[in-house]
């Protein structure tokens, strides 16, 4: 946040500014990812909010016929522009802003429906982002996620834990050794329906992922 109360893009260099967007348009639209995508995201619907939605990956996914409005919240200057061009694409009026998940620019029960898919892991406070979600959500609200994180098996956490601190260098922050549901539920919210495996033929430290439907617990 600058002295003024409004956010500004973190200093950042050459790597983040220009080979992080490009890094995550390619790793994060594999084709089992976009898979996993197309069974989540179209669960939206009423006033959308998607935490994360720089480069519009998501964009194909969306139901227009279930969506009341539509925002989205990203730090990076680069992957916003796509974001926008995407929306605009689909024929979505959409709200879309730079910021971060730990002070999201939007008022206390203004949504139904929270997307994040692959994003907690890159995040600098993950129980803060959580807790910024319960907050812009209504009661009975949702969050539809999909995130990839730490695996079950002793094994591949081992290898997770070697190769983390590389790997939050090469891609922007993200980590490989965060819990995904039990994040979730030790937030306050139930978990509705989760799926969680490994990605097929890809390397076991980088492929766990789980995806569901979180509401607000109570």
């Amino acid at each position: 946040m600058s002295e003024t109360g409004q956010w500004q893009p973190r200093p950042s260099g050459w790597w983040d500014r220009v080979m992080v967007p490009k890094l995550i348009g390619c790793a994060c639209a594999q084709p089992q990812i976009m898979k996993s995508r197309s069974k989540i995201v179209p669960q939206a619907d009423g006033d959308v909010f998607e935490l994360g939605c720089g480069g519009g990956i998501n964009m194909e996914f969306y139901d227009s016929a279930r969506i009341k409005s539509y925002s989205g919240l990203d730090p990076s200057p680069a992957l916003l522009d796509r974001s926008r061009a995407a929306a605009q694409a689909k024929g979505m009026a959409a709200d879309i802003r730079g910021g971060i998940g730990e002070a999201m620019p939007f008022g206390d029960a203004s949504f139904d429906t929270v997307v994040c898919t692959f994003t907690l892991c890159s995040v600098d406070q993950q129980r803060q982002v959580l807790s910024e979600m319960r907050r812009v959500l209504r009661p009975g609200g949702k969050v539809l996620f999909l995130e990839h994180g730490r695996a079950p098996d002793a094994s591949v956490q081992k290898w997770q834990r070697r190769i983390e601190p590389i790997w939050k260098r090469i891609g922007g922050g993200c980590h490989l050794t965060r819990p995904i549901s039990s994040a979730y539920e030790a937030a306050g919210f139930e978990l509705t329906r989760v799926d969680e495996g490994y990605m097929p033929k890809s390397p076991r430290p980088f492929s766990w992922n789980e995806w569901g439907v979180a509401r607000l617990a109570g």
